[in-house]
């Protein structure tokens, strides 16, 4: 009887065991023929898990492990070890999610696997490691975003504003953030985050299949913990253009703007959004209006583009965007590179003139069409590599959908015009925005904005009667701006703290009626 009862207490504490053991997830792309194999493995935890006054924790850590040593080795040594099998180490820290990509040939699978292990499971953090990737962090918020990086200080400044009070309102770290940040908060947050519920291993290329038998082993050492997704609120309702005016000294004036979106790549009416966006904005190709008619008719600047998710990448020889930045709330926006500062307003207004166009009209059947076969063709080039197909399949995971590029072929089969321009009407708001404008006049801009003063254009060579008759429209045509919502931001501000900036008293904006 009292082993009758040792057993089922035994069986218990096995079975309670068993339930608790939280399993490693796994994403494969078996291809035998390949002689390259990635890796991607990702910790489901990013800035938004950032701890308060700790903002920029997780990717510091992340630069800790992916540049840094392991417990045998100091970074200088792994540098060494990879140079001559021609791997590399990267990593990639987003809102969402972490990815630490790992290239290497299979001549050299078992080594490499062996030291990128390590980083991730034995980091070293070293002091000097921490001291080295803290500065650059703190050089890219100081120095390249708010010194030379004026492009993607716009982008940043947008995105902050839009999602203001929101786990998603920072660029990834503050200064402050950051300064406070020490070696041993980098050590318990490590301690805390990288557990087996946070890892997700992503492989492709032609490794023995006991490689992943392994490496579930190898990661499912790390301390139990669950993944549970922090809650995120409904960003704030926008009520006008809601312009934040960054004011340093610039040569030319960068603008971002638009909204939130209520849908992913998980919803049908997304596939529809994404024709009806390539027609507006495709990222640097000729497709888009936006390009032609600000660009092309107009020469206003280097190249005018839309989104309807977050973009990154899409530059160092490629149009393409990055894989694994994915979003639960995602948001469409415009992206204008720098203009001349004198013609600022009339940019802005002429992205709005064409955004007002394109909700009232839409597309006719033959630019849906063209759009629709592009897209279509286009989207097949974005997973080309291994490496990226294996990325997309793991956004597709995390969204809960199909695998991406085969889900747009099929989505874009049955679609029809009338469902891009309904999608149109129904997601895209050019009356409510968030507008990002890094001037060096930043307060006479926002005065003469506000003010809804005329911005005619000179052009320094001839341009085409109808061109000219529609600027008549766009140089007086009005912005709806939120005026007690504008402000004028310093850019020392911008990434200092959670919230930069301070939002106009009334009294300062009454004088602009």
């Amino acid at each position: 009887m009292k082993s009758l009862t040792l057993g089922i207490i035994v069986g218990i504490l096995l079975s309670t065991i068993a339930v608790a053991k939280t399993p490693i997830k796994v994403t494969e792309i078996r291809s035998q023929n390949s002689p390259l194999i990635t890796f991607r493995i990702i910790l489901r935890a990013g800035s938004i898990n950032d701890w308060k006054g700790k903002e920029g924790i997780n990717a510091l850590t992340a630069f800790m492990i992916a540049q840094g040593g392991t417990k045998d080795l100091k970074y200088q040594e792994v540098v060494a070890t990879m140079y001559p099998w021609a791997a590399n180490v990267n990593v990639q820290p987003e809102n969402e999610i972490t990815t630490f990509v790992g290239h290497v040939h299979r001549d050299h699978l078992d080594a490499f696997y062996k030291l990128f292990s390590d980083l991730l499971l034995n980091p070293r953090f070293d002091l000097d490691d921490f001291t080295r990737n803290k500065d650059l962090m703190l050089s890219y918020l100081e120095k390249n975003l708010r010194g030379t990086d004026d492009e993607n200080l716009g982008k940043e400044a947008f995105l902050i504003s839009m999602f203001k009070d929101h786990p998603y309102g920072t660029a990834g770290a503050t200064v402050q953030g950051l300064k406070s940040t020490t070696l041993d908060d980098v050590k318990a947050y490590y301690k805390q985050m990288y557990t087996t519920g946070r890892i997700w291993i992503g492989i492709a290329g032609g490794y023995p299949a006991t490689l992943v038998t392994k490496m579930k082993n190898d990661f499912g050492k790390l301390p139990e913990g669950k993944f549970e997704p922090v809650p995120l609120p409904e960003p704030a309702n926008i009520e006008g253009l809601e312009i934040d005016f960054v004011q340093k000294p610039a040569r030319g004036t960068a603008i971002s703007m638009g909204h939130p979106l209520p849908i992913t790549r998980k919803d049908k009416d997304f596939y529809a959004l994404m024709v009806a966006n390539s027609y507006l904005g495709e990222h640097r190709t000729f497709n888009g209006v936006l390009m032609n008619r600000l660009r092309g008719d107009r020469g206003l600047n280097y190249g005018d583009y839309s989104y309807i998710e977050r973009f990154t990448g899409g530059t160092s020889g490629t149009t393409f965007p990055n894989v694994n930045t994915p979003l639960r709330q995602q948001y469409f926006s415009v992206w204008l590179r720098p203009v001349q500062p004198e013609n600022a307003h009339f940019a802005v207004r002429a992205a709005i003139y064409e955004l007002d166009k394109f909700v009232e009209k839409g597309l006719s059947q033959e630019d849906f069409e063209a759009t629709r076969k592009f897209v279509t063709n286009y989207s097949k080039l974005w997973a080309q590599t291994l490496d990226r197909r294996l990325g997309y399949k793991m956004d597709s995971e995390f969204y809960g959908t199909e695998y991406f590029i085969d889900r747009i072929e099929k989505e874009l089969k049955t679609l029809k015009v009338s469902d891009v321009n309904a999608a149109i009407k129904k997601y895209i708001d050019p009356k409510n925005m968030k507008v990002a404008m890094v001037a060096n006049d930043a307060q006479d801009l926002m005065e003469k904005m506000v003010k809804n003063e005329p911005s005619p254009i000179t052009y320094a060579s001839p341009v085409s009667e109808r061109i000219l008759e529609e600027d008549k429209t766009i140089t007086v045509l009005p912005l709806g701006i939120n005026k007690s919502k504008s402000r004028v931001v310093p850019v020392g501000e911008l990434f200092e703290n959670e919230s930069p900036g301070k939002v106009l008293e009334r009294k300062e904006t009454e004088k602009y009626k």
